[in-house]
């Protein structure tokens, strides 16, 4: 049997089996849905898209896969290539791997090695924010903030080696007085905290995480997994303020395969490039610079290019915003708008009980979570689609 993700599994109800699925459509036998969270926020460009399918085709005739451990590959080459031209500034040494997780994981060893490879062995601390989510393998739980997911590291206790923080400035400035000789890193969702509930702050934030982060030589570290490729309505958050490593997954593929990368800037990468063998970064995923992967990765990037993507994006903001204004009902705590992402949360969880179900009736699929209904659509999405997603969220508040 399936065991599914963040269910009980003696408790949940069946799942919507899914028989076909095309541009921003789910299909099952007797329903037709809007994909309004876009398979957990990475089909950019909607289902069956024929161009990420003939990239696929293409390069399957050829071979689906090699390892990287002493092999190489034009589709690995290349995108390691566009990223490095396509991204701001130095960050040009790309790591692949097979999961966002996995690319927090090495984000966060890259950080830690990096002192430990100039002798700076105290420097073993994270700072993180508060309600942070990076992933569920247990680093990117430690640097984590979110007792709704991570509850199982109860058993451990407080971690001495991280500390979380709210969005604000005098709270970084004095964490970083307390803490900037023992810290090797700050990692944050820049902008917009995705799992950990659509919460939202200000770049001036960032801004100044970035002059701390110089003056006391800690890396700043942006998980872009969820908030890259136009989410926030910025290309990346990476090009207001530059990091020293950005985290790329979920739309990097387009949805179509599992794969990430862990981008370092030129200065990241020359703390390991040395004739000591110890310096090396001691990682691997098997499935790291998969070649299906790689090529349907290029050819996402081209149609986010070349169809003037962050004019779509843009579009979505400008039909919630519209859509929205105006809108409050009492068991409403806060709508927030921020380029793709729409989310309106709650007072009370039990709000939303039901809400998927009235949504799947009215040909839209859904996943509230806790406290929070929100969407984050395919950026195809017409605005007769958009409309009528945000048009069924206020609709359950009316009539109920």
């Amino acid at each position: 049997m399936i065991w599914y993700p963040y269910e009980q599994m003696k408790t949940m109800r069946a799942p919507y089996k899914i028989v076909d699925a095309e541009g921003v459509y789910l299909y099952t036998a007797d329903q037709k849905l809007i994909d309004s969270v876009s398979s957990w926020w990475s089909v950019i460009h909607g289902y069956k898209h024929p161009e990420l399918n003939a990239a696929i085709r293409e390069q399957l005739d050829k071979f689906a896969h090699v390892m990287l451990g002493g092999l190489t590959h034009e589709p690995a080459e290349k995108l390691s290539e566009k990223l490095a031209d396509w991204l701001p500034g130095d960050l040009d040494c790309c790591f692949f791997s097979d999961s966002g997780s996995v690319a927090v994981e090495v984000a966060l060893k890259m950080a830690l090695q990096y002192y430990m490879n100039r002798g700076e062995t105290g420097r073993t601390m994270t700072l993180s924010l508060n309600h942070a989510y990076h992933g569920d393998t247990f680093k990117t739980m430690e640097v984590g903030d979110d007792e709704d997911y991570h509850f199982v590291l109860q058993a451990y206790g407080q971690s001495p080696y991280a500390a979380h923080i709210p969005p604000e400035i005098p709270a970084l400035e004095q964490a970083f007085e307390q803490y900037h000789d023992k810290l090797n890193c700050l990692i944050v969702e820049p902008l917009l905290q995705g799992a950990g509930g659509m919460r939202m702050y200000d770049v001036s934030f960032l801004a100044r995480a970035r002059e701390l982060c110089d003056e006391y030589g800690v890396l700043l570290i942006f998980d872009e997994v969820a908030t890259g490729f136009g989410r926030t309505g910025n290309r990346f958050v990476a090009d207001l303020v530059q990091p020293d490593i950005l985290v790329l997954g979920k739309a990097l593929t387009g949805g179509y395969i599992g794969h990430a990368a862990t981008v370092a800037s030129r200065r990241v990468f020359a703390g390991f490039y040395d004739n000591d063998p110890n310096h090396a970064l001691m990682h691997g995923p098997t499935f790291m610079g998969n070649a299906l992967a790689c090529s349907v990765a290029l050819k996402s990037i081209e149609l986010f290019e070349r169809e003037d993507y962050m004019s779509k994006i843009r579009r979505i903001e400008d039909i919630a915003r519209r859509e929205l204004a105006g809108f409050a009902d009492p068991r409403v705590k806060e709508v927030r708008i921020m380029g793709g992402c729409i989310c309106l949360e709650v007072y009370d969880p039990a709000t939303l009980t039901g809400y998927q179900q009235f949504a799947y009736r009215h040909g839209v699929f859904s996943r509230p979570f806790l406290n929070y209904l929100y969407a984050m659509p395919p950026y195809i999405i017409s605005e007769a689609e958009l409309v009528q997603v945000i048009s069924l969220m206020k609709q359950w508040f009316l009539q109920n």
